[in-house]
This record gives C-alpha cells, structure tokens and sequence, in this order.
C-alpha cells in the first residue's frame, strides 16, 4: 500500500502501468486473504463437525454396552422368583405392620392409666381453686374445689411448680 502510494506520488496521471499492476496485486492479496479466511473458517466448521460425529459414536457405542448388559440381567432375572419374593416381603411388611400396631396398644395401655387424668384433674382443680377461679359456672358438669384436697400434701419440688406458675395464671386472669 505504501508503494503505491509512493508509486502514485511520482506518476504523473492514471496511465502508469507499473501502477496498475501494485494495484491488482494488492486486490489479489486482499482476495487471497479472505479466501484464506474462509477456508480457515470451513476447516473450523468441519473440525467441530468430526469431533460431533466422534461423540456421536461414542455415545451410541455406550448405549450398546448398556444394552447389551440389560439383556443379560434380563436374562438372569426370574420373574416367578421374583415375584415370590415381593409378595413374601409384602407378608411380611403387613405382619410387621400388625405387629407394630399391637405393640402401640400395650404401651398406651401400659402407661396411659385413668389415675394419672384423674391426679391431673386434681392438680388442676387445687390450683384453680388457690387462684379463687370457680369454674361451677362457667362449666357444667365439673366440680371446682374451693380448699385444697386434705388428703395429699404437695412435694416441695411441686410446690416450687405451682409458686412458679402462679404469678403468670393471676397476670393472665387479671387481663381477662
């Protein structure tokens, strides 16, 4: 380009032939380059093209092996056994099942006794009746102690509890 321009400095008109030839020289080169460009590009394109194809092969050679390796667990599998052995697990999962049942039953049999609701009852009610609450009116059917129960004497650790609780349950009846 610089010659060219030197070349068309030191011309005295258009009619220099050394000057047409720099110039379709220099339109050859810039057409040889994106040739050259392009080829570049399409070698790119079919470079990717191949590694594609390659993973392609790859895949289905997977897919094969996988295959193969079905058809012989298939082979190997037993439907017949197979099924005999779900229906005894699911025997047994249901046995399992009733087994688990009656053992809740014993145990809520066993530790759930109408003495403790009864006690609890009573607890509820002594401390209701220290707040002064009488629940007569307010619930039908249910007798509210206005002393405490003469029968049993508090621990000092259900003492502590109840001294404990008390101030909150007065706050709470002072509120409604």
């Amino acid at each position: 380009m610089m010659e060219i321009k030197q070349r068309a400095k030191q011309a005295s008109g258009s009619n220099d032939s050394t000057l047409k030839t720099l110039a379709k020289q220099l339109v050859q080169v810039r057409q040889q380059r994106v040739k050259l460009h392009s080829a570049k590009a399409q070698l790119g394109a079919m470079g990717m093209h191949a590694t594609v194809t390659a993973s392609q092969i790859a895949a289905v050679s997977a897919i094969g092996s996988v295959t193969d390796s079905m058809k012989v667990a298939n082979q190997q599998m037993n439907i017949k056994e197979t099924t005999k052995i779900m229906a005894q697990f699911q025997k047994e999962t249901e046995s399992l099942k009733v087994k688990e049942e009656m053992m809740d039953d014993v145990l809520m049999d066993a530790f759930d006794s109408e003495g403790i609701e009864e006690e609890a009852d009573q607890v509820t009610n002594q401390v209701l009746a220290e707040l002064g609450i009488e629940l007569d009116s307010q619930m039908v059917g249910l007798n509210a102690p206005m002393s405490k129960p003469q029968g049993e004497q508090l621990s000092s650790e259900e003492q502590a509890a109840l001294e404990d609780v008390l101030p909150d349950l007065k706050a709470r009846l002072n509120a409604l």
